[in-house]
C-alpha cells in the first residue's frame, strides 16, 4: 500500500478554487451585506446609553422570565462594564444575534421541509451528521478563502456551525406532533398549509424553541473561535489573551461570554416555555386576564337566575287572570 493515496484534499481546494473563481461576485455581496448587518447592530448597541443597555435588557428578561434574571442581567452587565469588556461583548452580541438570525432563516423552513419529506430527510441527514462532526476550526479555513479575514468568515462560519441543531429540532418537533390532532384538521377540511400554521408549529413551538435555544449557543461558542480570523469582540480578546499568555484579560473576556451565554439561554428558554414562567410579567398579566374572566363568568349566572324569577312570577299571574278573572263592580241602579 505504500504510495497509495486518494487526494481528496486536492480535489477539495481545486473545488474551491473554482467556486471562489467564479462566484467571487456573489462572495462580494455577501460580505457587504453582513459587514452591513453586523457594523450597523454593533453601532446602534454602542450609541446607545449603557444604562439604556441595561434597562432594556433587564426588562426583557422580566418580561419574558422573572425578576430574579432581571436582577441577575442588571448585575452581570454591570460586571461586564466594570471589568472593561462593554465594547468587546457587545461587539460580540451583534454577531452572535446576527448569525443566528440568518441560521433560524434557514433551518426552521429546512427542518419544516424535511419533516414533510422522507426524500429530503434523507438527503440533509448525512449532511448534517458532517456538519455537526467537523471540527470548528475546518470552517474557518474556506471562510476566509472566500472571504478574507474579519468579522464576514465569522460570521459565515458560525451559521454554518449553529445551523445543524435548528434543523433537526424542528424536525423532531413537526414530527412529533399527535397524528390523530393532524388527522382531525384533516377531517375538518384544513388545507395543508392551515395544518402547518394552525396545528403542527404552534404545538411543536417548544421543541422548535429549543433548537433555538441550541443555535444560540453554538452561535456565541463560534463566535469566540472566529476571533481567530479577526472578527472583532470577546473571542479577539481571548486569541489575544492565549497569545500573550496574559491570564487577567483571559478571565475576563471569558467571564463575560459566560454571562451572555446564560442570559440568551434563559431568554430562549422562556421563549419556548412561557407556560412555566409564573413569575414573569407576561404570566402575572396572563393570570390577571383569567382572573377577570373568571369574575365575568361568575357575575353573569347570578344575575341570570333574577331575571328568570321575575319573568316566571309575571308568566304565572298573567295564566291566573286569564283563568279567573276579577269581577266588574255592580252597579246599584238607584
Amino acid at each position: 500500500m505504500d504510495g497509495f493515496r486518494i487526494p481528496v484534499g486536492s480535489w477539495v481546494d481545486a473545488g474551491v478554487d473554482w467556486v471562489r473563481d467564479n462566484l467571487s461576485g456573489l462572495f462580494d455581496v455577501v460580505a457587504l451585506v453582513v459587514r452591513s448587518l453586523v457594523g450597523g447592530l454593533s453601532d446602534v448597541l454602542l450609541a446607545s446609553p449603557i444604562v439604556v443597555v441595561i434597562i432594556v435588557a433587564a426588562a426583557l428578561a422580566w418580561l419574558l422570565r422573572s425578576w430574579k434574571l432581571a436582577l441577575g442581567t442588571v448585575i452581570g452587565f454591570a460586571l461586564i462594564l466594570a471589568m472593561g469588556q462593554w465594547v468587546t461583548a457587545m461587539q460580540t452580541l451583534a454577531l452572535v444575534l446576527v448569525a443566528t438570525i440568518v441560521a433560524v432563516a434557514i433551518s426552521v423552513p429546512l427542518g419544516i421541509w424535511s419533516a414533510r419529506n422522507a426524500t429530503v430527510r434523507a438527503v440533509l441527514k448525512p449532511i448534517l451528521d458532517f456538519m455537526q462532526t467537523m471540527p470548528a476550526f475546518v470552517y474557518l479555513i474556506p471562510a476566509i478563502t472566500f472571504f478574507s479575514i474579519g468579522v464576514v468568515p465569522g460570521v459565515v462560519s458560525t451559521v454554518i456551525f449553529a445551523l445543524p441543531p435548528g434543523v433537526r429540532l424542528t424536525e423532531l418537533g413537526i414530527r412529533g406532533v399527535d397524528s390523530e390532532t393532524v388527522e382531525a384538521g384533516h377531517a375538518f377540511g384544513a388545507t395543508p398549509g392551515q395544518i402547518l400554521r394552525g396545528i403542527q408549529l404552534p404545538l411543536a413551538m417548544p421543541t422548535i424553541m429549543a433548537g433555538v435555544n441550541q443555535v444560540i449557543m453554538l452561535a456565541l461558542s463560534m463566535a469566540v473561535v472566529a476571533g481567530i480570523v479577526g472578527a472583532d469582540g470577546l473571542g479577539k480578546e481571548v486569541v489575544q489573551s492565549i497569545s500573550t499568555v496574559n491570564l487577567p484579560k483571559g478571565v475576563e473576556a471569558g467571564l463575560s461570554v459566560v454571562i451572555l451565554a446564560v442570559y440568551l439561554d434563559r431568554l430562549t428558554a422562556a421563549l419556548g416555555n412561557r407556560a412555566d414562567n409564573r413569575g414573569s410579567l407576561l404570566g402575572l398579566l396572563s393570570r390577571r386576564r383569567a382572573a377577570r374572566s373568571a369574575t365575568a363568568v361568575t357575575a353573569g349566572p347570578t344575575a341570570a337566575p333574577h331575571a328568570d324569577t321575575s319573568s316566571s312570577d309575571a308568566a304565572t299571574e298573567a295564566e291566573r287572570e286569564k283563568a279567573s278573572p276579577r269581577r266588574a263592580p255592580v252597579s246599584s241602579g238607584h
